[in-house]
């Protein structure tokens, strides 16, 4: 896949590989969230999804802007949002809508719970509906590197694992192996411009070229110098810079490298990146 190429002001295109737009702290303001978005050269958004609910707003979202594609899942800490017929709802959901390029956010936290069974109980039929329609996941994962790649190495033995991304990454150089193995995606999020995130950074220097996104997550974890404060979908711009930092490259190699890696693992159409 051809690098994407520049922006009409010259700015190296951006992809926000996950964001929350939908969220209420951006209903007055929007427009201009986007206008600053577009003017920091990110030519297109994955929206993630915590649960179904979410759906028909998110869906109104891709309607407005054209650069907008989502994904539709249940995220591990909305256990109460799964019902049995939740895995007929995110499949005909994701069958109903060319724009939706992924099944998620799902995975596992045992930082803020500690019910796992529960959690595997929502995760594999989202694994297996991935698989089903051969769409990548978005895997949310923390404090829960272990039990994960336990999961997913068992899949992959039997030939049940999806590709996808480890979103909004957290974990050390070792655990990233390990999901690179299982031929994961990377995602940094504003985590790697913190001073003390010193795991991050080490895995921003090592992982290879070809398997790394950027994301903002917002609204939540805006980067370093906005910490704190609302998070946007432009800020994705700072996490770029602060990667190419890291890796000893230009923005613009960093740009080129992720947008292409998020247009190959989600299929984002190329007038967008």
């Amino acid at each position: 896949m051809a690098s994407p190429a520049s922006t009409e002001s010259g700015l190296p295109v951006l992809v926000d590989s996950h964001c929350h737009i939908v969220f209420r702290n951006f209903d007055d303001d929007l427009e201009e969230v986007a206008q600053r978005w577009r003017d920091a050269g990110v030519r297109s958004l994955v929206h993630a999804c915590v649960e179904p609910g979410e759906i028909p707003a998110i869906r109104a979202l891709a309607d407005r802007f054209e650069e907008l594609r989502y994904s539709v899942g249940v995220h591990p800490l909305d256990t109460e949002h799964w019902q049995p017929d939740t895995p007929e709802i995110l499949r005909q959901a994701a069958q109903a809508d060319s724009r939706v390029v992924a099944i998620g956010e799902l995975g596992l936290d045992l930082f803020r719970e500690q019910n796992l069974a529960a959690q595997l109980a929502m995760l594999e039929p989202q694994l297996d509906l991935a698989v089903e329609l051969d769409l990548p996941v978005i895997v949310h994962c923390r404090d829960a590197a272990e039990p994960m790649l336990t999961l997913l190495r068992q899949r992959a033995s039997l030939g049940g694992c999806p590709r996808g991304v480890m979103h909004c990454w957290g974990g050390d150089p070792g655990e990233m192996a390990g999901f690179l193995e299982l031929g994961f995606f990377i995602s940094f999020s504003g985590t790697v411009t913190f001073p003390k995130a010193e795991a991050t950074h080490a895995c921003a220097r090592h992982v290879p070229a070809d398997r790394y996104l950027v994301e903002t997550d917002c609204p939540f974890l805006a980067p370093v110098p906005r910490r704190g404060k609302r998070n946007e979908p432009a800020f994705v711009a700072a996490v770029a810079a602060r990667v190419a930092d890291l890796r000893g490259q230009t923005l613009t190699e960093v740009a080129n490298a992720s947008s292409s890696n998020a247009a190959r693992l989600f299929g984002l159409p190329l007038h967008n990146v």
